[in-house]
């Protein structure tokens, strides 16, 4: 009788919690409700196009619940549409209401150098349109300098400067922590640079993918310093950046001095120095604050000039991580775009497709999941134009190969043909601590994979031989739409990571050209006027709640947490690393299925956290294969 009245008083106590929990769900909810006022749907004011961009430049935002949102457990770093942002850009051009474009990139985290570049060239059009465009930041980092490069005046707050890095860097290896636990990593994989599981088998890179991530390192760094130098010409970007110490000597340590008299940056003066000076072209603000000017608001701004999604080109966006299952935008779910693109072509008068790709790759049955609904539309006689962003590689390019003609940058990062699986066992750890296994089979197969005995010599066996089967699959799929033998594809398959313009001369892409140059092929293929040709953007519609949310969290907002010197930037970095790690082992422990995923591909597209929603197991794929 006491253990029913315990029981009791337990259920009693989750059902005032319960109800507890919801009274203030609900309150809360109510409260933002009644707080909220949404911005007046008037026209825009004249002054200047204010781009603050404090987060990170994306080819589609990732879905965030709103749940998520008003429990601030969403990320620190905004997501800016980079679509959103050329379409801004392209309509101040021509806008009398629009005196100059100001870009604060204190709280900027990057994009890839492909999105920046194209953000660039429409930076350099409203230069041409004889309109100002100023940036200012305290400290610039590589990415943001690559958008300040193409203004007409570039600031810096004098305790900042500009620290450029270049590319590379560090990667986290696991393999003495593993053996220190007693960890057993089972790797299946083909290719030679195919480095994703190296983390977890070697302290070190192998020779073969130092090789290739330098090269690539190499070529994408020529590519930035190439960039900057066209856009501004009297910076000494390459002495600056060969030599930082030097620089910093010259001045004692000034930074930002160092940087001015580099020609980097044209004046030193704090937020409020910067904001007088935008207001002496642009107008002054409406409100009597120091440093503050006419602004017109970059999301109404966007949102008044964005044109309906009623075009003929479908277009459908392949970013992030390829998963397998449902997912939101900025997650590329197998079953979600497959699902919306058939629903496109059964519901739209598509005439082409064009096929937008920004993703290190991810699952193999998801991305065949995708290929195999792009294949639909090219069998339902529509032309299929593939458009690769900063990233195309593994699975990105596995969805990429029924394109009749692939567009991609030369700072595209493409290839990663390679396929591979990894499954830890922990026979070792529980011996160490006294537990061991044993048990009966009928089979070879009974009980596998077994995580916590070890695995048999027949799983590893048909796990390998299932790897090397998918990348035989994966090399022919590309000959046959490369037009390349098997064997030609295989020696610039196995692994490696290539830049765009490598990527154009080996054959893996055709031209070089941006989405709207994919468009423009797409129409003449189905034989439509360019100029005519409007896309039709295949998206999963946002949730009305999420936005809503969106709305209270961008109102309520500030940006006083975004990292402004050096060393609180490198704090953020070692953030990242810890987050890199949590994800890493989170990927191990979970063991995802066989992938066509790259490691060295995710440093160099905008920062964002990886998902694992959906990744199949180990397990289900070696039932699939065996029925």
């Amino acid at each position: 009788m006491a253990f029913v009245k315990g029981a009791w008083r337990i259920l009693v106590a989750i059902k005032d919690g319960l109800v507890l929990l919801f009274l203030l769900l609900f309150f809360g909810a109510l409260y933002a409700a009644l707080s909220y006022s949404p911005k007046p749907a008037q026209s825009v004011s004249s002054g200047a196009l204010l781009l603050d961009l404090d987060g990170t430049i994306v080819e589609q935002p990732a879905e965030v619940s709103a749940t998520a949102l008003l429990t601030g457990s969403s990320g620190d770093a905004k997501e800016y549409r980079l679509s959103d942002i050329v379409a801004a850009l392209d309509a101040a051009r021509n806008d009398a209401k629009v005196k100059a474009v100001v870009l604060n990139l204190d709280g900027f985290m990057g994009g890839g150098q492909v999105a920046l570049a194209r953000v660039g060239k429409a930076l350099d059009a409203v230069r041409a349109a004889k309109k100002p465009v100023l940036a200012y930041a305290t400290l610039y980092s590589d990415d943001s300098y690559q958008l300040a490069a193409h203004a007409s005046e570039i600031w810096s707050d004098p305790l900042g400067g500009v620290a450029l890095l270049g590319r590379g860097g560090s990667n986290l290896y696991y393999k003495g922590l593993i053996d220190k636990l007693g960890v057993n990593t089972h790797v299946y994989r083909v290719g030679t640079y195919k480095s994703f599981v190296e983390p977890f088998i070697r302290t070190d890179q192998s020779p073969e993918a130092k090789q290739a991530n330098q090269a690539l390192a190499d070529a994408l760094w020529q590519d930035w310093q190439d960039d900057v130098a066209k856009a501004r010409p009297k910076a000494k970007i390459a002495a600056y950046a060969a030599d930082p110490l030097a620089a910093a000597r010259a001045t004692n340590g000034d930074i930002a001095k160092a940087a001015l008299a580099a020609g980097l940056v044209d004046k030193l003066g704090d937020a409020s120095a910067f904001g007088n000076h935008v207001a002496t072209l642009a107008g002054d603000a409406s409100i009597d604050k120091p440093g503050s000017f006419a602004t017109i608001d970059f999301d109404r701004y966007v949102k008044a000039r964005k044109p309906a999604n009623d075009g003929q080109i479908g277009v459908l966006t392949v970013a992030g991580d390829i998963v397998d299952g449902e997912g939101g935008p900025g997650t590329a779910a197998g079953d979600t775009l497959s699902d919306l693109l058939l629903t496109a072509l059964d519901e739209k008068n598509l005439k082409a497709l064009v096929v937008r790709v920004d993703s290190p790759g991810g699952s193999v049955m998801a991305s065949e999941k995708i290929r195999s609904a792009i294949l639909q539309a090219k069998e339902a006689g529509l032309p299929v134009v593939v458009s690769m962003a900063n990233v195309a590689a593994s699975g990105g390019y596995w969805v990429s190969t029924p394109g009749d003609v692939i567009f991609a940058e030369p700072d595209t990062i493409t290839g990663s043909i390679g396929v591979f699986g990894i499954i830890p066992s922990f026979e070792g750890a529980l011996a160490k601590i006294g537990v061991t296994t044993d048990g009966v089979r009928t089979t070879p197969l009974s009980g596998q994979p077994d995580v916590a005995g070890g695995t048999t010599p027949e799983f590893d066996q048909i796990m390998q031989m299932g790897v090397e089967d998918i990348y035989r699959r994966f090399v022919g799929i590309v000959a046959q739409s490369r037009h390349k033998s098997p064997q030609q594809v295989d020696a610039i398959a196995q692994g490696r990571v290539w830049d765009g313009g490598t990527a154009r001369q080996i054959g893996l892409v055709d031209r070089f050209g941006g989405l709207d140059d994919a468009i423009a092929e797409a129409a003449r293929r189905a034989k439509i006027d360019p100029a005519k040709a409007r896309p039709y953007y295949i998206e999963k519609q946002p949730d009305p709640w999420a936005q809503w949310a969106q709305a209270i969290v961008d109102r309520e907002e500030d940006d006083a947490s975004a990292p402004r010197d050096m060393l609180a930037r490198q704090a953020l970095r070692q953030r990242g690393w810890a987050m890199q790690a949590v994800s890493d082992v989170k990927a191990l422990v979970t063991g995802a299925g066989i992938r066509a995923d790259c490691l060295e591909c995710r440093g160099y597209g905008a920062p964002r956290q990886r998902s694992g929603t959906g990744e199949q197991g180990v397990l289900a794929l070696l039932a699939a294969w065996l029925k």
